[in-house]
């Protein structure tokens, strides 16, 4: 993302064939927090639930998480992350960007097993983390420059 001169409101998706949690973030404060989790199985009702974030945000630009092994190649996740961006893309005319979101889920398992979350409640927690800790590593990846 280039320089800009006004703030600008990114949300950040951690894809999942499941669910997909999501996250907020602006590139004023470059903090970004846990929003929500779709949990929605039919694609047109994962679009439709999409489309109501954009409408209620009003993001600037789309990260995606893409999944990769920890040696950087891409698996089956892979491919299915970057259709989902580019649908995420056609859609919605909104720029959209990758991040790196190796250890993401992990990372934020174990922030919840620390605080005592768990069941069903804390799984959806754990996607809207993951892509908390997806958005936040784009934010710190940018340095102070872009603000």
């Amino acid at each position: 993302m280039t320089a800009q001169s006004s703030p600008a409101t990114v949300l950040a998706f951690d894809f999942g064939t499941r669910r997909i949690g999501v996250a907020v973030g602006n590139t004023l404060t470059r903090v970004a927090r846990p929003l929500t989790t779709i949990d929605q199985h039919r694609h047109d009702e994962r679009f439709a639930a999409i489309a109501a974030l954009l409408d209620e945000w009003q993001p600037d630009v789309l990260i995606v998480g893409i999944p990769v092994h920890a040696d950087g190649a891409a698996h089956a996740m892979t491919a299915q992350a970057q259709r989902f961006a580019r649908e995420l893309t056609s859609r919605f005319r909104l720029p959209v960007e990758f991040a790196d979101e190796r250890w993401t889920t992990q990372l934020a398992q174990t922030a919840l097993d620390r605080a005592g979350a768990g069941g069903r409640t804390g799984r959806e927690v754990r996607d809207q983390a993951a892509a908390q800790i997806i958005l936040q590593g784009w934010f710190d990846d940018r340095g102070t420059a872009d603000t």
